[in-house]
């Protein structure tokens, strides 16, 4: 076998590799001596018909299944000896097929990048020092009564939070513009879904009164005709509701997981899972600031079969999640869609697997078993989701695959230049999910 390399650029490699004719042959007239003792020919008995006859009816079926088998076998055994690592499926073009001269073929393929990671002592993170205060506490304990608020007819004037139910219709210069019109629209005052001013001046109508609201459209608005321009909206009240309230009690407590008539023990649990959302809150941001860096201090170049791999991925993963039960094929939703990302998530895979070798980490059973307490602590009977975790082989991969990912940022700020913030609750919970 004959090889060459050829790099056409910074990942592409072209291999020519040429297989020895005679072993080529060898193989043909092995295989088709295979056949002739089974095949059927009419006006010949089973493993009586003549080889002339044999080679004119498989003869050109058989040298394309050896040349195929030939051409992966000889594939692997090339790249094996260039110490090529190749990414993804080759692309084949063959060079010279002729019958009784050496076969020709060219494998044309990305390689992996050689990445080396460096200058973590050049990678400035900031860390969010924060707590959870009384006042974190009383403000989340507001949220959780809204989410179990009943919502009842008000016949008081509309104010922030209610929910009215209204006609309007919208004008420019007098003209009624498409779209601008609806009945029956029930609208959340405060949820800042309508044009800046007009749920404002909602506030303080009554049911059954009609009005008029002067707005302008915003400069950036989505219709071109309408941006910046001035309008008016009649409008007619049909309904007011208002949110009422739970009262703190045990029937309150329990919906959240929490059996106690004592309003100051669930306050207790409530902070209990806040400090916990806190602390893995300022964990995310900063594994995320460190990963970030560390490719910013890395930059790679990707190869295309890659980033295409992971494209797939999101495709199907989105058709899973907002498919609805249809059966639609992934490849169907836009590229464009998931490229960037696509290519952002390889690039830091191939950075982080690149420092586990470099830096001779493993997952050692101390951080599996730590990140399994962690997950297990969100669940009231948590020993069982431990030993769920421990006992399924895949599971427990995933979660090994995280304990590498993990000690890379703890290796990553370890050299880093790490410097402390004061953040309240919420700014640290907001920043980690906007992460």
């Amino acid at each position: 076998m004959q090889v060459s390399v050829e790099s056409t650029s910074t990942l592409e490699r072209k291999l020519t590799i040429g297989v020895d004719a005679a072993n080529i042959e060898k193989e043909i007239e092995k295989r088709l001596a295979q056949v002739s003792r089974t095949a059927k020919v009419d006006g010949f008995r089973a493993g009586k018909v003549p080889m002339r006859v044999i080679k004119q009816r498989y003869a050109q079926g058989v040298r394309q299944e050896v040349l195929g088998e030939q051409i992966q076998r000889s594939f692997i055994q090339a790249v094996t000896q260039e110490k090529l690592n190749p990414a993804g499926t080759p692309r084949i073009e063959t060079v010279s097929d002729k019958e009784g001269e050496n076969f020709t073929f060219v494998a044309t393929f990305e390689v992996y990048p050689e990445v080396k990671v460096e200058g973590l002592d050049k990678i400035a993170v900031e860390k969010p020092v924060s707590e959870v205060t009384d006042a974190d506490v009383e403000n989340m304990i507001a949220i959780l009564r809204k989410q179990q608020a009943k919502w009842v007819d008000s016949s008081a004037a509309a104010k922030d939070g209610d929910r009215v139910k209204l006609d309007f219709e919208g004008f420019v210069d007098g003209v009624a513009f498409e779209g601008g019109k609806a009945d029956g629209y029930v609208l959340a005052i405060g949820s800042k879904s309508m044009i800046p001013g007009f749920e404002d001046q909602v506030v303080g109508m009554t049911i059954g009164q009609e009005g008029t609201i002067k707005v302008t459209f915003p400069a950036e608005y989505h219709k071109d005709d309408l941006k910046g321009k001035a309008a008016e909206f009649k409008i007619k009240v049909h309904e007011i509701k208002t949110a009422e309230l739970p009262e703190l009690n045990p029937e309150f407590f329990a919906k959240y997981g929490v059996e106690s008539s004592d309003e100051a023990s669930f306050k207790t649990e409530v902070k209990k899972n806040m400090v916990r959302e806190l602390k893995q809150a300022v964990k995310r941001q900063v594994k995320n600031a460190a990963l970030e860096a560390l490719l910013a201090q890395n930059p790679i170049e990707v190869p295309a079969a890659l980033v295409d791999q992971e494209v797939f991925r999101m495709q199907q993963q989105a058709v899973s999640q907002f498919g609805g039960g249809q059966k639609l094929d992934p490849r169907q939703l836009p590229r464009e869609l998931f490229a960037d990302q696509a290519s952002h998530r390889v690039k830091l895979g191939l950075l982080i697997n690149a420092a586990i070798e470099q830096f001779s980490i493993k997952a050692g059973e101390e951080k599996v078993n730590e990140i399994i307490a962690d997950l297990a602590s969100t669940f009231q009977d948590a020993e069982q989701v431990v030993e769920y975790y421990k006992s399924n082989r895949e599971q427990r991969a995933q979660i090994e695959a995280l304990a590498l990912e993990e000690q890379v940022v703890e290796a990553v700020l370890a050299q880093a230049q790490v410097t402390e913030k004061s953040a309240t609750y919420e700014e640290v919970i907001r920043a980690a999910n906007n992460g």
